[in-house]
């Protein structure tokens, strides 16, 4: 399926539907959503090194007196910023007695264990082993070579981004039941999003899909952002894989252009039923063009608790899309 012509350039970004199409009688997507197209994708996808990079928040949610703490693929980690304001990362357990370092204190960059005292200041300590981490700007990183399976990368595969600064950005964490192949699936189906996020998406068609022997994956959508009535922003977005468990959403014509959507799925470990839990950590980068954006930028404190909450909206639908998913799997009830 090939692209159709690129979206008009709009002297404003807002657009007026003249006549609503009703929920139900919209075009069905069924037939085009065809499940061997996801599911090469996927399979394409999960074959692209990762480096054993693994996103474990946002690098705005590391305070200066605690660690940021997760588990990742069952293994405790905590990150904090040592005495230069740089990362630390390791283990989350205390090698003495095995005290969780989550709970432990932040002192002058060093994280001292509330136990019986034992500090670390980022290196090699009393049976501690560091492990290499990577701060983007906006996301962390932790490297796991133990559990990845990969030929480790010195980096992760970042995707190209707006500069920060020119951008406003906010992060949104979610957790489901299943596993990262699960949340990918749902971000390589963009036909769902009008049938699925009425409240969001409106007016939405896929140009270009990849042919299954494709060396790269692009999803290629038209698509309106529903804001109240009939008053809707058109876009064009560009939908990639740049590793096995990230997605990235480019929006390339329209209102917006430049500015990015980055889905991470990141594998916890199994809950106390033996499920899978994965982690939804999700970067939105908008930028603009426009001169009144500036006047967004400086708002950015206020406008990132709106971006993570329709981020939230969105993602209690998809989180319910991946975990059906899983479950059917999980039993043998997929559709094949």
């Amino acid at each position: 399926m090939k692209a159709g012509p690129p979206a008009p350039r709009r002297r404003f970004p807002l657009s007026l539907r003249r006549s609503p199409v009703p929920w139900e009688h919209q075009h069905p997507t069924w037939r085009e959503a065809r499940p061997a197209v996801i599911a090469h994708a996927l399979k394409r996808a999960q074959n692209r090194p990762s480096g054993n990079w693994y996103v474990i928040g946002a690098a705005r949610d590391i305070p200066a007196d605690r660690p940021l703490a997760r588990t990742v693929v069952g293994q405790e980690i905590v990150v904090w910023r040592n005495g230069d304001g740089r990362l630390a990362a390791g283990p989350g357990i205390c090698p003495h007695l095995g005290a969780p370092l989550r709970d432990s204190p932040v002192r002058c960059g060093t994280l001292v264990c509330h136990w019986h005292g034992l500090a670390l200041n980022g290196k090699p300590f009393a049976g501690w082993e560091p492990l290499p981490v990577h701060d983007d700007g906006l996301l962390v990183w932790v490297r796991l070579d133990t559990v990845g399976g990969e030929p480790p990368l010195d980096t992760p595969v970042l995707p190209v981004r707006p500069s920060l600064a020119d951008a406003v950005s906010a992060v949104y964490s979610g957790l489901g039941t299943c596993e990262p192949e699960d949340i990918i699936a749902n971000r390589l189906d963009p036909w769902h999003g009008a049938w699925f996020h009425p409240h969001s998406f409106v007016d939405l068609t896929v140009l270009d899909t990849p042919g299954k022997d494709a060396a790269e994956d692009s999803f290629t959508v038209d698509v309106s952002f529903k804001l109240t009535g009939r008053l809707v922003v058109p876009v064009r977005a560009v939908f990639t894989a740049p590793d096995s468990r990230t997605v990235v959403m480019h929006i390339t014509e329209g209102e917006g252009q430049g500015s990015v959507v980055e889905t991470h799925a990141t594998p916890l470990g199994a809950d106390e039923r033996g499920r899978p839990r994965t982690a939804v950590i999700e970067a939105i980068v908008a930028t603009s063009g426009r001169r009144g954006f500036t006047a967004a930028r400086s708002a950015a404190p206020l406008m990132r608790p709106l971006m993570r909450a329709a981020a939230a909206r969105l993602w209690r639908d998809d989180l319910a899309y991946a975990e059906r998913r899983w479950q059917l799997r999980s039993t043998g009830r997929f559709p094949a």
